[in-house]
């Protein structure tokens, strides 16, 4: 079913506002390099109108986090079928981009600017060329899809393919005109779904039911905090965050640690909470856990913003180290999502080791 927007003017007497038009989707691209925002409050835009080997211009380019990378195609004067098979024609273009194009691509877009430290100001770790372009996905910015359009995308999601559509409208207002845009797919899905093996040596499998975390640790988090109450967490923004919705009650999920290695199993007890409503059992009961956590900040400034305040999962951990005792071999498998349901041969070998590290995880 198509996404369909409608705002009400606010009052004894609600009414809609009426439906209105860009005078061009040119300006929606300029507002999008103007305000990225409006995609996404967690990508930060890398490249403007590149030409790729087949002679086609891409309308964007940006960065994920994790430094995977997200095509962004604006619909025109396309129809919706020909800009999803117009936009996976541009994802095997990126697929094929090396780290001396991406920054070409960025030196272009950002002329006199470093992509690593830009990286790293708007991150808040090194860009680590290993982890570039390792996975990528497909973003469709358009005001509507036929119903045809939207089988294939979810039938490519499905299949492991990483790609969303992002449908806009155009609203008139006393005060101008307004701007709504709802995704098709949950973006979870998509950033999931964009784990998966770049290099064809390592082939795409079916998923082993067993999830991936990624909990950093520092002065934003305690893990021995997490391992005293049973929580992973992660917080700064919804790409950090929203992950943790992935796995359901009784999900075993094995724990790394950035920097130290693999440092624990747990098998999942509830639902993400967010830290004003996350409870910790102590010995003088529940508690609220902003009143116990000490060891980490847990993003408690940023407390009352929904995107960006730390959410908490609850687990039972099965079997834990230090990090001084963490796991680290070469091979195992690592990424920067906090949680993901990887689909690789390095994340079946992965498992596999770990349970001689830790006997007690119930396998």
């Amino acid at each position: 079913m198509s996404v369909q927007h409608a705002i009400w003017k606010v009052g004894t007497t609600p009414h809609p506002l009426r439906q209105g038009a860009l005078p061009s989707e040119a300006i929606l691209e300029q507002m999008i390099v103007a305000s990225p925002e409006i995609l996404s409050p967690d990508w930060m835009l890398i490249g403007r109108q590149e030409v790729t080997t087949g002679g086609g211009r891409i309308d964007l380019l940006a960065v994920a986090p994790d430094a995977s990378l997200v095509l962004i195609e604006i619909k025109r004067d396309r129809t919706p079928r020909d800009v999803v098979a117009q936009a996976l024609d541009y994802g095997c273009w990126v697929e094929k981009l090396g780290n001396d194009d991406i920054a070409a691509i960025y030196a272009r877009f950002a002329p006199g600017r470093s992509f690593s430290d830009d990286f790293r100001v708007r991150f808040h770790r090194d860009l680590d060329e290993a982890d570039l372009n390792q996975a990528h996905q497909l973003v469709i910015v358009a005001g509507a899809l036929d119903p045809a359009s939207e089988r294939i995308v979810a039938y490519l999601n499905e299949r492991g393919i990483s790609i969303n559509v992002l449908c806009f409208q155009v609203f008139e207002s006393d005060e101008g005109q307004l701007l709504s845009r709802a995704w098709l797919l949950d973006p979870v899905e998509t950033q999931s779904s964009a784990v998966a093996p770049r290099n064809a040596k390592e082939p795409t499998e079916s998923w082993n039911g067993e999830y991936y975390a990624c909990f950093g640790t520092g002065p934003s988090r305690s893990w021995e905090e997490a391992r005293r109450y049973g929580f992973l967490s992660a917080g700064g923004g919804a790409w950090y965050s929203r992950t943790l919705n992935l796995p359901d009650p009784g999900d075993r999920i094995w724990v790394k640690s950035p920097d130290h290695g693999f440092v624990g199993v747990a098998r999942v007890l509830g639902t993400p909470q967010p830290l004003a409503d996350f409870t910790i059992e102590t010995e003088s009961g529940m508690q609220p856990a902003i009143d116990v956590l000490t060891e980490g900040t847990y993003h408690r400034a940023e407390i009352d913003d929904p995107e960006r305040c730390e959410y908490f999962l609850p687990v039972q951990w099965l079997d834990t180290v230090p990090l001084e005792r963490a796991i680290r071999e070469v091979g195992l498998f690592g990424n920067q999502n906090t949680v993901c349901a990887p689909r690789t041969g390095r994340w079946r070998h992965t498992v596999d080791r770990l349970r001689t590290f830790f006997p007690r995880s119930g396998v």
